[in-house]
């Protein structure tokens, strides 16, 4: 027995953690994401077996992914840089109101349940994966990306609702760009850049909303359990610099296929989980 668990229950869990760690970091280098929309779920179903309450489970998956996306996305967003295809400048003028959202979507995970974070992963991935589907070159709100005041509220709701996805801001800030007609490898490389800033105090913020919170499992501060997270983290890290490599082989029509199929996947394992 190792932490209340039978030995071959352990490596199990670790073995599927492992697994999800290598998919994960590939989706991070090739669609630009922190890694949320494929850790949450698993993560939901690890802890749901280590039997964490279901209500402090929903909240429990969300801060540990945001640990795991500080070094993926990290590494993810110098993969795309030491290519070229980031735009720093829209980097830069956004830190400010992203992080400022970060602290907002926690206080509002603080005094949540469930079936608020659940909601908004459910309603935001199914937006975003029509207007990849359906949408194409048609949908546009302009020929370049407006500055402040409007780009500055951009930057509060993505970092709001990131938070709350722990996708790490790349689904928006994709959306976003693609929405002004930047092309989605530039969308996606540049989103990339986006997960450290909301990961990083995001992770801070979920211990503190989770501290002193009784029934979850070993090795966890507040809503961070970090020995999932070191599992996942391990095999993630390696894997994301060959998804960069893949996204910029892949044609641009493909690539945003692929995303959308990934946001709808995501979209409809929460709607069941709300029935």
């Amino acid at each position: 027995m190792l932490l209340g668990m039978p030995l071959s229950e352990i490596a199990w869990l670790v073995g599927i953690l492992l697994a999800a760690g290598v998919v994960m970091g590939i989706l991070a280098g090739l669609l630009g994401i922190g890694g949320g929309g494929i850790m949450v779920p698993i993560l939901f179903e690890v802890f749901a077996a280590l039997g964490v309450d279901e209500s402090i489970r929903m909240h429990l998956c969300v801060g540990t992914t945001l640990a795991v996306i500080m070094p993926t996305s990290l590494r993810s967003f110098y993969s795309h840089k030491a290519k070229g295809a980031v735009d720093m400048d829209i980097i830069r003028s956004m830190v400010v109101p992203v992080v400022a959202g970060v602290f907002i979507g926690v206080l509002v995970a603080r005094f949540s349940n469930e079936v608020i974070l659940k909601a908004v992963w459910a309603g935001a991935a199914t937006v975003f994966s029509l207007k990849l589907f359906f949408g194409g070159d048609k949908w546009r709100l302009g020929k370049t990306i407006p500055g402040n005041p409007k780009r500055a509220v951009f930057g509060v709701v993505i970092g709001m609702v990131s938070t709350l996805m722990s996708i790490g801001g790349g689904a928006f800030i994709t959306m976003m760009m693609t929405l002004y007609g930047r092309s989605i490898l530039q969308s996606v490389a540049t989103s990339s850049g986006f997960g450290p800033m909301i990961a990083i105090p995001g992770t801070l913020g979920f211990i503190w909303a989770g501290w002193g919170v009784t029934g979850l499992p070993p090795g966890s501060l507040g809503y961070v359990n970090l020995l999932g997270a070191a599992i996942i983290v391990s095999a993630s890290i390696f894997t994301a610099p060959l998804g960069v490599r893949l996204a910029h082989g892949i044609p641009r029509r493909k690539l945003e296929l692929a995303f959308a199929i990934f946001l709808a996947l995501v979209a409809a394992r929460f709607f069941w989980s709300l029935m």
